[in-house]
């Protein structure tokens, strides 16, 4: 274990916040951290619009299934996959040339992109004793939510960051064990017997954080997700904004 190490794994997400600001020289410090992430080809195909305006957050929680942590804490980042700065940045080099912005692999490129340097952002958040939790709601609402960030074709919010100071101390959430995770030369099928004992885990931790209300394992919470049909519109959403054309 390092300071580095120790940090990352008493990563805990956010939900309550103080009143104490956040910077600009530490809001500067944590997306410049982001951006010193891994890149696809130096594509840096991702954009973060911080949002601190009361008026503007209170609209944007609305839309994301009113997580009042969205309106309280001081800064919140929507990261967005952007390829209309690459695009609008090629075309004097493009002239006469048939350009692909619009493929599935430069789709997901953005993704990842947006994905790696949020992380990045997250941990040097973390180091400065700030906290943060990803709202993946922007996406519940997605079309309302990128009108009023007013983000133009070719870009779209991945998901959404609170930032600020901890007014909470949560526990950590177990995760699935490594040995589940981590296969050794090819893809081992009998690690998927892992996740029993993750079972006796998750339902533990759960039943405590509860105080005995809920003590669901972690598979039949999964069960549960795979039997909602959460956010169909997206497809259609960003075959809309010019993704995924091919």
């Amino acid at each position: 274990m390092n300071d580095t190490i120790s940090l990352l794994m008493n990563h805990r997400s956010i939900r309550k916040y103080s009143d104490q600001p956040v910077s600009e020289e530490q809001l500067r410090a944590v997306v410049a951290a982001g951006q010193m992430a891994s890149t696809s080809s130096n594509v840096q195909a991702y954009s973060v619009i911080a949002v601190t305006s009361r008026e503007k957050k209170q609209r944007l929680a609305a839309l994301a299934g009113n997580q009042a942590y969205i309106v309280e804490c001081p800064v919140f980042l929507v990261w967005c996959a952007e390829l209309y700065r690459l695009k609008k940045s090629a075309e004097a080099h493009a002239v006469d040339q048939e350009t692909y912005e619009d493929s599935t692999e430069n789709f997901i490129v953005a993704t990842v992109d947006a994905a790696l340097a949020a992380q990045n952002a997250a941990i040097a958040a973390e180091s400065l004793g700030l906290g943060i939790v990803y709202i993946g709601g922007v996406r519940n609402s997605i079309a309302e939510f990128s009108e009023a960030l007013e983000l133009p074709e070719l870009v779209y919010p991945v998901f959404g960051m609170c930032l600020g100071y901890p007014d909470q101390e949560p526990g950590l959430r177990p995760r699935l064990p490594v040995e589940a995770v981590l296969h050794r030369d090819s893809y081992n099928r009998a690690a998927i017997e892992e996740v029993k004992n993750y079972d006796r885990t998750s339902s533990e931790y759960l039943s405590l954080r509860t105080h005995g209300k809920n003590n669901t394992p972690w598979s039949a919470l999964m069960a549960k997700r795979l039997a909602e049909p959460v956010r169909l519109h997206m497809k259609d959403f960003l075959k809309g904004k010019g993704f995924m054309g091919r």
